[in-house]
């Protein structure tokens, strides 16, 4: 009698994790509609406004300023781990620098650190604006990572470090509200937009990561080749 006694007050504090957890702002709820629902594309002030929201409500996610646009909008990377790797961020920074570079490194003492050390991934889409769903994956992306507490994205919040970057924040804006522009879903196009979607090379903005004579290209390179040294 007394274990059925005891029952319902195990239930309660089995379960009160679960309801204590702070609640996640799924897309829709910041949006108006689910990504990809046909006829409906966020632009880039919506992608930093929901990725801004996901930062203040999860302990998973680090949003960071990498420079600025061609355009002058600020560029974000969202960092996003385990709150415990959160905390040691620099660390894992300098294990995947010594790592990359190798300079003064034992075979031994690289072992180690590949141990010790985090995989750090790279994410990053909507380069080339009008294939949009590059730039609105990464916002379901982010979402499904902060707010999915089933064991396999529990093992990669643990292990990896993801940095998720849209590549082309100006281009995403512009096609974004020139396909948004008409009211009516049946008439809305990406045809015919009235200038390049990045101002300065357009759809060439692929082939600029090894001359990096854009902004937005020295933003990621700088994340890639200098401050994180993803896998």
């Amino acid at each position: 009698m007394r274990h059925r006694a005891l029952l319902p007050l195990a239930l309660f504090f089995f379960v009160l994790p679960a309801f204590s957890q702070k609640k996640i702002t799924s897309p829709k709820e910041a949006l108006g509609f689910n990504i990809g629902d046909d006829y409906q594309v966020a632009n880039y002030t919506q992608l930093e406004s929901y990725w801004k929201k996901l930062a203040t409500e999860s302990d998973r996610m680090k949003l960071v300023d990498i420079g600025k646009t061609a355009e002058g909008r600020t560029h974000y990377m969202a960092i996003i781990t385990s709150p415990e790797n959160q905390k040691n961020l620099q660390k894992y920074k300098d294990i995947a620098r010594r790592l990359a570079l190798a300079e003064g490194v034992t075979e031994a003492q690289a072992h180690d650190l590949a141990q010790t050390g985090k995989a750090v991934v790279w994410i990053d889409g909507g380069l080339h604006a009008t294939e949009t769903v590059g730039s609105q994956q990464l916002m379901e992306t982010v979402y499904q990572l902060v707010s999915r507490n089933d064991p396999e994205t529990l093992r990669i919040l643990n292990d990896d470090i993801v940095l998720c970057v849209l590549a082309n924040p100006d281009g995403q804006e512009l096609v974004a509200n020139w396909y948004m522009r008409e009211k009516d879903p049946l008439k809305r196009s990406m045809t015919n937009l009235p200038r390049l979607y990045q101002k300065y090379i357009g759809h060439d903005d692929n082939r600029d990561f090894f001359l990096s004579s854009q902004v937005e290209t020295t933003n990621m390179n700088r994340q890639m080749a200098i401050e994180w040294f993803p896998r």
